[in-house]
């Protein structure tokens, strides 16, 4: 299995100026527990991380850190997440039918959630994993007056990794590109192409780190895993 991890976000709700995959978290980068959960995970065989050509030095000192024994490839990414992407499935070898694609910011992911994913695709056209969700969801207007309160159980919380076939991840960015479409994920292409995309249950503790509340609970969360 191939795995694709966007790696090029800035660390504004951070309170950072630098890519917020290379603050430390126990003492290593973000980026280095999410490449390492990705060594250890028995599907994957190849690694693809996309970033900003200015932190590949970074990068690579993190590469030569956690001596991964995978192949690694340094992918420059585009302006958004989606251009991102783009180039990051342009990069992918010939050889490479399907993929996952993970955001290095969610650096709790575990190599069974991997596994599990790449197990799945071999079935599916595209699926991402998801958790239910807990709190109550308002729909609200411009004026912040609620307009609807959809039924809870139906809503998910969409996580990372996502998988595809990659012939028709690679249409679907195409046809998106052409169409001027904007998406926060690629489970959002596939959908409006009018494709199928299955869930896969994801995991409680696979936050994505964006503020430094999140920080903190991502380090609670992994003494908690380390004294396991």
């Amino acid at each position: 299995m191939y795995l694709l991890i966007p790696a090029a976000g800035m660390g504004k709700r951070m309170g950072s100026d630098r890519n917020k995959l290379l603050l430390t978290l126990l003492g290593k980068p973000l980026l280095s527990w999410t490449l390492i959960a990705a060594e250890k995970a028995q599907k994957i065989e190849w690694i693809g991380i996309i970033g900003q050509p200015y932190d590949f030095p970074e990068f690579k000192n993190i590469l030569e850190t956690i001596s991964l024994n995978k192949p690694v490839e340094l992918i420059t990414g585009g302006e958004t997440r989606q251009q991102s992407v783009y180039n990051g499935l342009q990069a992918l070898p010939k050889t490479a039918e399907s993929v996952l694609i993970h955001d290095g910011a969610r650096c709790l992911v575990t190599p069974n959630l991997f596994d599990k994913c790449a197990e799945e695709i071999a079935n599916s056209q595209g699926l991402i994993a998801a958790i239910p969700v807990k709190d109550t969801i308002k729909i609200v207007n411009s004026k912040q007056f609620i307009k609807d309160t959809p039924n809870r159980s139906n809503l998910w919380a969409a996580q990372t990794p996502q998988g595809f076939d990659v012939n028709l991840l690679k249409e679907c960015h195409e046809k998106g590109k052409q169409l001027g479409w904007q998406v926060t994920d690629d489970a959002a292409l596939f959908e409006k192409c009018q494709l199928p995309v299955k869930i896969v249950q994801g995991e409680e503790t696979n936050l994505k780190v964006t503020t430094p509340v999140d920080l903190a609970i991502a380090e609670f969360i992994l003494k908690q895993r380390l004294t396991q």
